[in-house]
């Protein structure tokens, strides 16, 4: 796999994203050597690496900004023919212990989607992976009205899982944010606060963004 340095300004990391607009996953990967999966079933976040690698993303898993110097996230859109997003996306794990005190601006939710860099690909399943182009960039920040939409979202979901109430968390709750089971398997546990305030074993949960609002995000930038 080709190594690609990191860029140093963000008007560099957009020049490197807008270069990809237009080229198809299999020309990306043969860029940089790196081989493209016949399905993404058991290679779910290979577009996203993909990216990553490509405009030489450092975090990792790291619970972190992709882009940590420059703060700014990265995450890739798969849009269906319509030109909107075909799933939630996901921002990152959510905490079920220790949560007391904790504060929306303390949040990972809060850093990761104070600034970032979308990059929309096609995804509809009928397109053989390789052949899936690559849409212009967007680099948002959220408005005023939307950080106000993630903050209640986030709060209200803290509030029920500080309550001990995780297992009633469905993905109807919240407007733009959810909560929903994030794990290879169900077998995979980890403790979260039982309603009598004790420790009990669920499964891993994410934060995920809703279609809509990323949608909204799309009209917003390409009117």
């Amino acid at each position: 796999m080709t190594h690609v340095p990191p860029p140093n300004s963000v008007e560099q990391l957009m020049q490197r994203a807008e270069a990809l607009a237009g080229l198809s996953l299999a020309d990306i990967a043969k860029e940089l050597n790196i081989a493209v999966p016949k399905d993404l079933r058991r290679d779910k976040g290979w577009v996203g690496q993909l990216f990553e690698a490509a405009l030489g993303a450092e975090a990792g898993s790291k619970p972190e900004q992709d882009f940590l110097h420059l703060g700014v996230e990265l995450k890739s859109l798969p849009l269906n023919a319509a030109g909107l997003p075909l799933e939630t996306t996901y921002v990152c794990v959510a905490p079920l212990a220790n949560v007391t005190g904790l504060r929306w601006e303390d949040s990972l939710v809060y850093h990761k989607l104070q600034r970032v860099l979308w990059i929309p690909v096609e995804g509809e399943r009928q397109i053989a992976i390789g052949a899936r182009r690559v849409g212009m960039p967007i680099l948002w920040q959220p408005t005023t009205r939307q950080q106000q939409q993630l903050k209640q979202d986030w709060e209200e979901i803290m509030e029920l899982i500080s309550l001990g109430k995780v297992s009633q968390i469905s993905a109807r709750h919240g407007e733009v944010l959810q909560l929903r089971p994030k794990a290879a398997n169900s077998k995979a546990m980890t403790n979260s606060i039982a309603e009598d305030g004790s420790m009990q074993q669920t499964n891993p949960r994410g934060f995920y963004l809703k279609t809509q609002f990323t949608t909204q995000i799309l009209r917003d930038y390409f009117g």
